[in-house]
């Protein structure tokens, strides 16, 4: 049986790195007592498959990962006992078990949303709400991304799916597949740099909202994306 558990990561906890909360959930799951499978070979681990790592220093309301145990006594009993056994900054919210034929968190990713934000005193000189239309309008977005081979050019306007901004907070849904992967702080550079204007350093709040998997093609006549949160996929015992 396998289940999806999806969690908060807030406060302090935020600039912890992935293999430490990796390690977290390892011992967690271990003081609560739940009947979680491990691999087979000369050094057993926990199965478990985290969808999308969150970059140290990002909060997040919509982590998860992929657990495969022998049984539960129910998803709620689960999430408790894991909150229970857990820490100050991580929360788990929802507890599923996955179907038979759904894929694992990280080959199910792709999409993120972000709510983010400027520090307080690190605003651009650019009001972002009237250059923001034309930004979008564009036929391309460029950028240079770094790479271990070098520089590319990365166009950015296909793996945009929604980007709004209101009330001094920019709304995205953006590419998080393995062939995508957008950066919300790629974005704000972009919409920057058009009007010759740089970020400034550590200027942004980045919160993840949640993560998606497509379950299909658009519908005829239409381009938008068919995305669900990951605990979509799931059911509750």
């Amino acid at each position: 049986m396998r289940l999806r558990v999806k969690f908060r990561k807030f406060g302090p906890i935020r600039f912890i790195g992935h293999l430490d909360v990796m390690r977290f959930f390892q011992k967690a799951i271990r003081r609560a007592g739940i009947d979680v499978a491990y691999s087979k070979g000369f050094s057993p681990h926990q199965i478990m498959a985290f969808a999308a790592p969150l970059g140290v220093g990002l909060l997040s309301n919509g982590e998860y990962m992929d657990i495969e145990v022998g049984s539960i006594v129910s998803c709620q009993d689960t999430l408790e006992r894991l909150n229970r056994a857990g820490t100050p900054g991580i929360e788990v919210t929802s507890v599923k078990v996955l179907p038979d034929t759904a894929g694992n968190a990280m080959a199910s990713v792709a999409a993120a949303a972000y709510t983010v934000r400027f520090r307080e005193g690190r605003e651009p000189r650019t009001e972002i709400g009237s250059v923001l239309q034309a930004f979008l309008a564009r036929e391309q977005i460029l950028v240079t991304k770094e790479t271990k081979k070098g520089t590319r050019e990365l166009d950015l306007k296909p793996g945009i799916y929604r980007l709004t901004y209101e009330d001094g907070a920019f709304r995205m849904l953006l590419d998080a597949s393995s062939g995508g992967n957008i950066k919300p702080m790629q974005v704000v550079e972009a919409i920057l740099a058009d009007q010759g204007e740089a970020l400034q350093e550590n200027a942004l709040t980045i919160v993840r909202e949640d993560v998606y998997t497509d379950i299909g093609a658009p519908a005829e006549g239409t381009q938008e994306r068919k995305l669900v949160p990951l605990d979509d996929i799931g059911y509750l015992i």
